[in-house]
């Protein structure tokens, strides 16, 4: 069974965050994260070892900054394929039989013109670039993630469909005020969705920024916008800064009935993001199952 067979059929459970926890297991503070990572595999597969453990069905590989514009700044562009393709050998070193690698792509950290410097179609290309190391190296899908900016979202679309036939998924982050969700962009929900599947996305949805409990109403806006398969992924609440360390407020048990609230509002794919661990996602792989 592919993957969308399985969406529609069963549903998927992603994983949860990964930099927390690559922090947790010796990733030093200022280090590039993608360079100490190319000379720590064995902390990469445990993490998603640890994951598959837990009951996700996809795992995401450890490439959200690893597009070349991103690395560029770290001094690693010319280290591109070399950085996608090993973080894909490390997901599948922890892979078992019918679970999925998805290839990460965030966002360039950078503003597309005419607020920045960076143009459409440079942009297209960057995205279309790593996504060919990803292909090559075996992914079984794609999931743009933490988007706050459409058009950014729509040129990383672009980019991949150049690459791949396999199915994108495409999340953004939103804020919520007294006008309903939208992108630090003005992006609102609904409208975003619609443009996202209408350029060829095989999925959308929501991740980061907000609590799952605010995600539930959320989910409930892009799920009326289409009729593709919706993924949502919460934060574990709002961070608060304690001794200098990030904390997430919310526990498994409040974080899951969440998570089930969403299922139930006709959401296919749900998964963690900052703050989650593998215990929240085995917790979830109980609710659900």
């Amino acid at each position: 069974m592919d993957i969308m067979q399985l969406t529609h059929k069963k549903g998927l459970l992603f994983d949860g965050a990964f930099g927390s926890l690559l922090m947790q297991r010796g990733l030093p503070s200022g280090v590039p994260a993608e360079a100490w990572c190319a000379d720590h595999p064995e902390v990469v597969t445990g993490i998603h070892a640890d994951y598959v453990a837990a009951g996700a069905d996809v795992l995401t590989t450890n490439t959200f900054g690893a597009s070349a514009l991103k690395l560029k700044k770290a001094g690693l562009a010319k280290r591109t394929e070399e950085i996608n393709r090993r973080m894909v050998e490390m997901a599948r070193a922890a892979l078992k039989p019918g679970k999925f690698i998805a290839g990460d792509i965030g966002p360039t950290g950078e503003m597309l013109a005419p607020y920045g410097l960076i143009s459409f179609e440079e942009t297209i290309a960057n995205f279309a670039e790593q996504a060919g190391y990803l292909e090559t190296a075996g992914v079984d899908v794609y999931i743009i993630e933490t988007m706050f900016d459409l058009n950014e979202a729509l040129a990383a679309l672009k980019g991949v469909l150049q690459i791949t036939k396999k199915p994108v998924f495409v999340t953004l982050t939103f804020e919520e005020s007294p006008a309903g969700f939208a992108t630090l962009m003005g992006n609102k929900a609904a409208e975003a969705m619609q443009t996202l599947v209408g350029t060829g996305a095989a999925a959308v949805g929501a991740n980061c920024s907000i609590g799952s409990d605010k995600m539930v109403r959320l989910a409930e806006v892009i799920r009326a916008a289409v009729t593709v398969p919706v993924i949502i992924q919460p934060n574990a609440g709002m961070p608060v800064l304690q001794d200098g360390v990030l904390h997430y407020p919310e526990d498994i048990v409040s974080y899951t009935r969440n998570i089930q609230a969403i299922k139930e509002a006709g959401v296919e794919i749900v998964g963690g993001c900052c703050g989650t661990t593998p215990e929240y996602i085995r917790a979830i792989r109980k609710a659900i199952s």
